[in-house]
């Protein structure tokens, strides 16, 4: 197989090792970076975005090998320590994950004598034998399998499993996760860090000039509820719809569902509760929204409504405490473990709950208050900050260093 390999000389590192007042070895540490892709990042995405850039520039002593499946921006090049790595084939199926991780990044891997594997997405290559870490955001794949594409769903729960197995140590991001990959897999509980997400700096309370234009602009200046991911169906969509349709019954104000996401998960059953909804004229698609378009957009609406019936994290819930903006969310998985009580908590399962939430956040301007005061506090729990020292934590623990 043809490898495709760049790395610039103007990347390789002229690294000071004089550090702490005395000379520390210089390690090679390699990343799986292969879902840093310009404007698409999502979950897992932002997770390695943000933990890198703060690695990278916090540990200038150590060299990071960045490898990607395809070409990359250049904005995920964060300073003279890292030096990308370009080897196909572009893993973007259950067949072509085999054959990247297990021939391309082995190869790669022992090519540059790497003293460490970081994978952010949690695959690892079972055939190499360097000390590898792994970071698992959640195995909702063994709960909710018929979600996935029969291909999707054999890979992850034939895989994971060894990769759990393999991984020198996990980090992961709830205590939620850490419990269930412990009882799904029998990992050692001294084997798995807790590396909490962050939420992105810019994410902050718009005025109220911006918010009227941000309406005009969204929902034809009309209030609205915000959802925000990818529109899979373990976000729940279908019960959000639901719940949607009850609230507008008794609604005077004409207020609007706005979705912002792909949709690459869109499923049957999805699209048919929406054909199906009575006031599915007021439920607006976005789409991809940037991240300053993002930030008006969270921080103008009445309230996010995340009631997903499985997450390992939720970032959009920390994103919109950041913006002042009230959460509704599920009490389910990790969700209440992120939210404490900065949120209401409704049952996913249950679409009166749901749109009674809906009514009680519209309705009542002191629970919003009190919810917007309680998300500021929250917030501050969970930042890249901490989340990256964390995960560096976690890569000290693994090497001994």
């Amino acid at each position: 197989m043809r490898k495709n390999i760049i790395i610039p000389d103007h990347y390789k590192p002229e690294v000071d090792l004089i550090y702490s007042a005395k000379k520390q070895t210089v390690l090679k540490i390699a990343v799986n970076t292969r879902l840093l892709l310009n404007g698409k990042l999502e979950g897992i995405g932002w997770f390695t975005y943000e933990n890198l850039k703060r690695i990278t520039m916090s540990h200038p002593e150590h060299e990071f090998f960045f490898i990607f499946d395809r070409p990359f921006h250049q904005e995920f090049i964060f300073g003279s320590n890292v030096t990308p790595v370009v080897i196909g084939p572009p893993a973007r199926h259950p067949l072509l994950y085999f054959i990247w991780f297990e021939i391309s990044v082995r190869y790669i891997l022992r090519k540059i004598r790497a003293d460490l594997f970081l994978s952010p997405d949690g695959y690892l290559s079972l055939g190499s034998g360097i000390p590898s870490v792994a970071v698992f955001h959640d195995l909702n794949f063994e709960h909710y399998p018929e979600d996935l594409p029969f291909a999707e769903r054999f890979y992850y729960r034939t895989f994971f499993r060894k990769y759990a197995g393999k991984a020198s140590r996990i980090a992961t991001v709830s205590e939620f996760s850490k419990s269930d990959i412990i009882q799904q897999y029998g990992t050692n509980p001294g084997k798995i860090d807790v590396v909490y997400n962050g939420a992105n700096e810019k994410y902050a309370p718009v005025d109220e000039a911006t918010q009227e234009t941000t309406r005009a602009r969204f929902s034809f200046g009309k209030p609205y509820f915000f959802f925000v991911g990818a529109l899979h169906p373990r976000k729940n969509l279908v019960n959000l719809f639901r719940a949607f349709d009850i609230f507008r019954e008794s609604d005077a104000e004409d207020t609007k569902l706005l979705v912002a996401g792909a949709r690459k998960w869109w499923t049957g059953e999805i699209a048919d509760v929406y054909d199906k909804m009575k006031f599915r004229d007021d439920v607006i698609f976005a789409g991809r929204l940037d991240t300053d378009d993002m930030q008006k957009v969270m921080g103008s609406a009445l309230a996010l409504t995340y009631v997903s019936y499985f997450e390992g994290f939720g970032i959009p819930i920390v994103e919109a405490f950041r913006c002042g903006t009230p959460v509704i969310t599920s009490k389910v998985t990790s969700m209440p473990e992120i939210a404490g009580e900065a949120a209401l908590l409704v049952d996913p399962f249950n679409p009166d709950d749901i749109a009674q939430a809906m009514h009680s956040i519209s309705t009542d301007e002191a629970l919003r208050a009190r919810l917007i005061n309680a998300g500021n506090e929250r917030a501050t729990d969970f930042t890249w900050e901490k989340s990256a020292g964390r995960l560096w934590n976690t890569i000290e623990k693994t090497l001994n260093i």
